[in-house]
């Protein structure tokens, strides 16, 4: 039986492959650039992430009712010990239906601010997706399209 590539791999013995790193970067960057193309052509409040979006949201709300989407995001919770653990549980619940859910990518801890370095953190992609849903939702990412079409208004 063969192992998928990369399983026989202990992280903790392993230097950082430049190329790797660089692979790993622009697959992120272009995730966000398209993110936020769809932003600019669809209103937020109307746009689905993935056909689980209803379910994404439902749980979302449930294990994170203290959750305030028009506010900034405390990136030292999120990624604290217990935050870490309460994330971990709810990401684990997508494994075998969102692909690439624990795919890194970029999440802006302020809905009302573009990408940009300050208003950028790490996550993963079901943190990602969790936090998008309720943002659009909630029609705070609304504002993307309305500056891209001025004329909508």
């Amino acid at each position: 039986m063969s192992l998928p590539a990369g399983a026989n791999i202990n992280a903790e013995d392993t230097d950082n492959f430049e190329d790797i790193e660089k692979q790993f970067a622009v697959k992120v960057v272009r995730h966000v650039e398209t993110y936020w193309s769809i932003l600019e052509k669809v209103p937020g409040s109307k746009l689905r992430l993935t056909k689980f979006d209803d379910e994404i949201y439902e749980h979302f709300k449930k294990d994170f009712p203290e959750f305030d989407p028009k506010a900034t995001i405390n990136e030292d919770e999120m990624k604290s010990k217990e935050g870490k653990e309460r994330w971990r549980k709810f990401i684990t619940e997508y494994e075998k239906k969102v692909d690439d859910y624990n795919f890194g990518t970029m999440l802006r801890n302020n809905p009302k601010e573009e990408y940009e370095q300050h208003n950028t953190i790490f996550a993963v992609r079901m943190q990602f997706y969790a936090i998008e849903i309720v943002r659009n939702r909630e029609g705070l990412n609304d504002w993307v399209y309305e500056r891209a079409h001025p004329e909508s208004k």
